[in-house]
């Protein structure tokens, strides 16, 4: 199931969005006006050292859910996989030894099943992280600025905000924008501190939906309003991410503002985004912080990529 056409249509009406870019303040980036990184320059072997120290019963947990061609992904993406046996007729084996093999190739988008959403992924008004403009980096064999295969390992303190549990539900409604006192409130209650270098995870009970109700699930779903990201941004987080296909609450919080939360995190703020996170183990064992690791697949000018990251505590 796809996620609704009709999400598309809000790109004529997202058109008028004001091209103030500049007067915001938000380029050259902190790391230097030529800086293709964002967040991802927090990584460290100091900060790996100090993510270990939170491995107290080595329970691995992997955050990714199954992707496969039933998987419901914004239009147009789609995903396919096709299996082959290379030069060998049915039952036929190769060799003195009868050797076999199988291959497979893979037809689709990057931005399907989780996923990391990198620096080259959002805009406003053309203008991409660290002020640069799609038309200089954006080419159809490629990014030129911001592929993900220069991302380096992702190994930091994770945190779930178990948003669910917080506002006391299974599943919170399609929606619901959490604010910046929602996010605060609820990490008190976890008694978990929010830190600079954090991969922040959100769960909402969204991907109990998948696969009984794909369309409901790719409707619409809760998630941050600007203002949280906003305050996550301040914070100094490396990346934010959730149980849901955008990250960002939708219909949004505002009429004709198409993906503002993205432009804020990922434009504004080289702040990456973590979509389509299974965070139900987590929740379960009220896991709130723990070693998070993370190694992109190197797809050289890539834009998103289809990601496994694992949390251990």
């Amino acid at each position: 199931m796809k996620i609704k056409s009709v999400l598309l249509s809000a790109l004529v009406l997202a058109g008028g969005m004001a091209s103030a870019h500049a007067a915001d303040n938000w380029y050259p980036s902190k790391w230097g006006a030529e800086d293709e990184l964002g967040t991802a320059n927090m990584n460290s072997p100091e900060r790996a050292l100090e993510a270990s120290k939170l491995i107290k019963t080595g329970k691995t947990y992997r955050l990714a859910i199954e992707t496969n061609a039933k998987t419901p992904s914004f239009a147009p993406r789609y995903f396919h996989i096709t299996v082959l046996t290379p030069n060998q007729a049915p039952g036929q084996s190769l060799g003195e030894n009868k050797f076999n093999f199988a291959d497979d190739m893979f037809a689709g988008w990057m931005g399907t099943g989780t996923q990391i959403d990198g620096l080259g992924h959002a805009a406003i008004d053309d203008v991409y992280y660290n002020g640069k403009h799609g038309r200089d980096f954006i080419r159809t064999d490629g990014l030129t600025k911001f592929g993900t295969q220069n991302l380096p390992p992702f190994v930091t303190r994770g945190v779930l905000i178990d948003m669910a549990a917080c506002k006391g539900t299974d599943l919170i409604p399609e929606g619901t924008a959490y604010s910046k006192k929602d996010v605060v409130d609820c990490a008190a209650k976890e008694k978990v501190e929010i830190r600079k270098g954090d991969v922040v995870l959100f769960h909402s009970g969204w991907l109990n939906l998948l696969g009984k109700d794909d369309a409901r699930f790719g409707k619409a779903e809760p998630g941050i309003g600007v203002e949280a990201a906003e305050y996550l941004a301040s914070l100094g987080v490396m990346a934010v991410g959730a149980d849901t296909w955008a990250l960002e609450v939708l219909p949004g919080e505002k009429k004709n503002n198409l993906f503002p939360v993205h432009q804020t995190l990922i434009a504004k703020n080289g702040t990456y985004i973590l979509e389509n996170i299974d965070s139900r183990e987590l929740a379960k064992d009220k896991a709130y912080e723990f070693m998070f690791v993370l190694g992109a697949a190197r797809f050289t000018g890539a834009v998103q990529m289809i990601i496994n990251p694992v949390a251990i505590r």
